[in-house]
Formats: structure tokens, C-alpha cells, sequence
């Protein structure tokens, strides 16, 4: 009988633990409701700027830092594979995969992120900086939510360091 009390106290101490709160859940406040907020508006994957982008910045990156004279003629089946999957309190992306027709004939798949706020170069850089600096208190710093976005890519066989990990595992959602 004293077994039978102490595995069902045991049974129910463990159904109690299970059922409370977690002590180091934090609140998810939404990438939209920060002091200096997000706004969650991305370009689609297909969209021209982003194509293109990705498109120069591969033929750049292969042509003065590899010298391998890979060019991307064109990406074929681009679609989307997930948007905000970390959740809502990171900053918004929207990732994506295309097959990409190199010069040399070959396909590869290529997976890329787009993401709010990433882009560090020209008036994002200033208002970045600027809206770090200021705490967001300069309300005219501002630029079209669609015009502020960066761009992370990985073409599988061609990130030969593996920032990306094995088959650019680290670039998918």
C-alpha cells in the first residue's frame, strides 16, 4: 500500500512539473511591435531586384574571389520554403530554393534568405547606423519597407568553405 501511495505521488508530482510554466520561457514580442519595429514586408522569391541581385552578387563573388568564370544564366523553379519559421520575434525572412542554370551547362540548387534589415551597404547601412545611433528618435530616416532587404545565398557544390555546412544545410528554413 505504501508503494502504491508513493508511485502515484511520484506520477503526480510528475504530471504537475510537466504541466508548469517553464521558469526560463521569455514573452515573444513580434518583430512589429519592437521599439524600432520591423515591418515584415519582403520582396516575393521571384521578384526582379531579387533575382537579379542574386544573380550579380554570384557572378561578383565568382568572378574576383574563386576566378572561376561561373556565371548564372537563369534560375528555374524558384519557390518559397517557409517565411519567419524561427518565429515571429526574429527578424522576418522568407526563404527560398531555385534550380540555377550555370554557363558551364550544370544545374545546381540554390537556396537563399530573404531577409528585412540585412542589407549593409549604401542608404541601408546609414539608416541602420543611424537608427542605431538615434534609438529610432529620427522619424524622417526612412526608406520604402521594400526596399529594405538583404540577401543570403548558398549554391550546393560552390560553397567551398562551408559556411553554410554540408549541402548548404544552414541556408534552408
Amino acid at each position: 500500500m505504501r508503494v502504491r501511495v508513493q508511485v502515484l505521488t511520484g506520477v503526480l508530482a510528475c504530471a504537475a512539473a510537466a504541466l508548469a510554466p517553464r521558469a526560463d520561457a521569455r514573452p515573444l514580442t513580434p518583430a512589429e511591435q519592437r521599439y524600432i519595429p520591423y515591418s515584415a514586408q519582403l520582396p516575393k522569391c521571384d521578384d526582379f531586384s531579387v533575382v537579379s541581385t542574386l544573380q550579380s552578387r554570384f557572378d561578383q563573388r565568382e568572378t574576383y574571389y574563386w576566378k572561376s568564370g561561373l556565371e548564372m544564366t537563369r534560375l528555374e523553379r524558384i519557390r518559397e520554403t517557409g517565411v519567419r519559421t524561427p518565429g515571429v520575434d526574429y527578424i522576418p525572412r522568407r526563404y527560398c530554393e531555385a534550380k540555377s542554370v550555370m554557363n558551364d551547362r550544370k544545374t545546381r540548387n540554390i537556396y537563399y534568405s530573404i531577409g528585412e534589415d540585412l542589407n549593409m551597404t549604401g542608404g541601408d547601412a546609414i539608416r541602420s547606423v543611424t537608427q542605431s545611433l538615434t534609438f529610432g528618435l529620427l522619424p524622417w530616416v526612412k526608406t520604402s519597407p521594400m526596399e529594405n532587404w538583404g540577401l543570403e545565398w548558398c549554391v550546393v557544390g560552390l560553397d567551398r568553405n562551408y559556411a553554410y555546412a554540408m549541402n548548404c544545410k544552414a541556408a534552408r528554413p
